[in-house]
């Protein structure tokens, strides 16, 4: 059974009273509860998900006149209703999240080892799956957006049919006027094969007006050489502007004309690399959104994921970025 979304009291308020004034970005994808930490197995509690990431920095950077909405499924447990009032509380819609009854959010946790991170999932019954079984629920969710965004994570959490009716919605929308803005974000594990994964993502991709790849996740697979032969592969399906991410390298942004190569800032301090290539989308889209250029939207990236990697966690206070 799905509730429409807003349906139980207190959850689904618009985050402000001029939102169907504002111009509107839709993100779509699943929140999980993050575990972090493990220090003397304590833990800290919070939550996130690689498209949330991406609102997050979306919402921080934009003004007012855009309404950041997230997409997701939730149940009606004590921290699907937690997850609810935190996006409120930072100001991202919650009005089309829809209520699936016997589904919770999933769970993950992040341990360190050998200096690295190595994170384990409970997703089984996660109600983010169920997302695209409404699809009425879903083309209401799209309406009207300005920009779109969804992942490869995505995809990968839906039946093969549920990604069917979500990229029909998404096909929709585009034809309506939305742009659409996509994360191949391979996680092979979540996928029955390789050859499943990267045929969905390419399909996916050709839908696509922007796709913001990373190199070295996509090279072992696709065998691109470099990042221009992951650029050239997308460019080639039709999709207007490539932005390959590649670490502590150079990125590379690519449409038909144009290619920018630009390098993150030197002396950057790690503590934490998650949700640097989230925040990374998600600054360089703000910029995009206002105008700027390739170059300019690069640097606005480049110069967010190096802040958000000298914190902890995905989610770090929207003022040490604005």
């Amino acid at each position: 059974m799905v509730l429409s979304p807003g349906i139980l009291s207190g959850y689904g308020k618009p985050f402000g009273e001029d939102i169907d004034m504002a111009r509107r970005i839709v993100s779509i994808g699943e929140c999980m509860i993050e575990m972090s930490g493990g220090e003397d197995r304590a833990y800290r509690l919070g939550y996130a998900g690689d498209t949330l990431n991406t609102a997050w920095y979306l919402r921080a950077l934009l003004g007012q006149d855009w309404s950041v909405d997230y997409v997701t499924a939730l149940g009606i447990d004590r921290y699907s209703g937690d997850i609810r009032r935190f996006l409120d509380d930072n100001q991202i819609g919650t009005s089309h999240i829809q209520t699936i009854p016997n589904r919770r959010p999933g769970l993950y946790m992040i341990h360190q080892e050998a200096g690295d991170r190595h994170f384990t999932y409970w997703r089984d019954t996660s109600a983010a799956k169920l997302i695209a079984d409404d699809k009425p629920a879903l083309a209401k969710a799209v309406e009207g957006a300005e920009l779109v965004y969804f992942s490869g994570i995505t995809l990968a959490i839906l039946a093969p049919r549920a990604r069917g009716r979500l990229l029909g919605a998404i096909v929709k929308a585009r034809d309506n006027g939305a742009k659409i803005a996509f994360d191949t974000n391979l996680r092979p594990a979540l996928w029955s094969s390789p050859g499943v994964m990267m045929g969905v993502l390419t399909a996916a991709a050709s839908l696509c007006d922007i796709v913001l790849p990373t190199h070295s996740d996509e090279a072992p697979l696709f065998g691109d050489k470099s990042v221009d032969d992951t650029a050239d592969r997308y460019l080639e399906l039709g999709v207007e502007e490539v932005v390959v991410k590649d670490g502590k390298d150079e990125a590379l942004i690519a449409t038909a004309t144009e290619r920018v190569r630009l390098a993150p800032p030197p002396g950057a301090h790690v503590v934490d690399p998650t949700g640097a290539g989230d925040s990374f989308n998600g600054a360089y889209l703000a910029a995009r959104l206002q105008g700027k250029s390739l170059h300019d939207a690069a640097t606005a990236a480049h110069r967010t994921a190096g802040i958000v990697i000298g914190h902890k966690g995905a989610l770090v206070d929207p003022a040490l970025v604005r």
